[in-house]
């Protein structure tokens, strides 16, 4: 598995060059500290999704406590995400959020296709990059 490389800052003017885990599509996201709540955003081709940025410390804690790997399961918002995945936990009640980290009504969904690959190329999570069902666990 080759891990995820960072490249850019971060920033709106720098955003982070990402690509989902079966490296099919290639993203941007950057941290925009201004919004309320803060929120990590993600620019597909023209779609722009956002996130609480909440999401990555929870997200890493939450992996560091459950222990092994879990599948990312990545479903759009209208579709249901798989029990046990990674999207349905950012989907649900139990999260620290008690319930959506996605901001965009229509577009909170895909959290488990964006957000993984950035918390891996922070290094702080592995994800697999197989060309379907990857999963990902805490560092």
């Amino acid at each position: 598995m080759a891990r995820a490389e960072l490249l850019g800052a971060g920033t709106a003017e720098d955003p982070w060059i990402l690509k989902t885990p079966p490296g099919s599509t290639e993203y941007q996201m950057y941290r925009d500290d201004s919004a309320d709540p803060a929120a990590l955003v993600c620019q597909v081709g023209s779609t722009k999704l956002s996130y609480d940025l909440r999401a990555l410390d929870d997200l890493h804690a939450m992996l560091k406590e459950h222990g092994d790997w879990m599948p990312l399961g990545a479903a759009d918002e209208q579709k249901d995400a798989a029990e046990g995945s990674v999207e349905a936990w950012a989907r649900s009640e139990d999260n620290p959020l008690g319930g959506w980290y996605g901001l965009r009504k229509g577009y909170r969904g895909r959290f488990a296709m964006y957000v993984p690959t950035l918390l891996e190329a922070l290094g702080r999570a592995e994800v697999t990059h197989d060309p379907r069902n990857n999963k990902m666990r805490a560092l």
